[in-house]
């Protein structure tokens, strides 16, 4: 059976909505989905409004195969203890960021059961609080988790973020990693933060692994798809 591909896109704006637009209608002449990371504490407060060109294109993008993901906490309130690390979080003040960050997304029109922690770092609390709150997935740097079932998808996130330098190796290295993979039916996990997309070098190196693991037979799929069970996802 196929092995997963799963496309990410995070650091969603106004300043980059072309690139991500862009990005997006290369993934679409593929056939490969995106999972939208949404953060509960965006940059301007006027990507909160339901009129906002952000929030315009991914709802146009839902309409299509593209999926909405929880991406981290929204921000702690003074009776919260800001300085512990998402990593180190205790159940119930997880389930409080947790409440805050949903009631975030909410406010923006967007629902979603499936989770990424910051950092893709989260705390054995974390799991627990998102499975009393009705969360299906939750996606960290080394695993896929189905939340309802207990099963784990075991496979490293491979990130591209802000500030790394894009030298011609490490395309190299991302392109044959990921065909690797591919290759002995590992599920196959890309992240890309939206500001990297500038970059021409990280844009085509993430497209050429896309290529390879379509090549090798991966099957497109979205954060989303690991809560409707593992026999829509074949091995991994």
């Amino acid at each position: 059976m196929s092995t997963p591909l799963v496309v990410s896109l995070s650091g969603l704006g106004l300043r980059v909505l072309d690139q991500c637009a862009d990005f997006a209608a290369a993934l679409d002449s593929r056939q490969v989905p995106l999972s939208l990371l949404i953060s509960p504490h965006p940059d301007h407060r006027e990507a909160r409004s339901p009129q906002s060109p952000v929030l315009h294109w991914v709802a146009e993008r839902l309409a299509r195969r593209d999926a909405v993901s929880l991406h981290g906490f929204a921000r702690v309130s003074p009776g919260l203890r800001a300085r512990l690390a998402p990593a180190r979080l205790p159940a119930h003040e997880a389930g409080l960021r947790l409440a805050a960050a949903s009631a975030v997304l909410e406010q923006s029109g967007l629902r979603t059961n499936t989770f990424i922690p910051p950092r893709w770092l989260g705390s054995p609390g974390t799991v627990t609080a998102l499975q009393r709150r009705g969360f299906s997935v939750c996606a960290d740097a080394m695993a896929v988790r189905e939340l309802a079932t207990g099963r784990v998808h075991r496979a490293r996130i491979r990130v591209l973020g802000p500030g790394e330098r894009v030298e011609p190796w490490w395309c190299r290295a991302l392109v044959l990693g990921v065909g690797r993979a591919a290759r002995r039916g590992q599920l196959v996990r890309l992240a890309l933060d939206a500001a990297e997309l500038r970059k021409p070098g990280a844009r085509q190196a993430v497209l050429d692994a896309i290529d390879l693991a379509l090549h090798h037979g991966a099957r497109p799929v979205t954060y989303a798809s690991f809560a409707r069970g593992s026999a829509h996802l074949g091995s991994g």
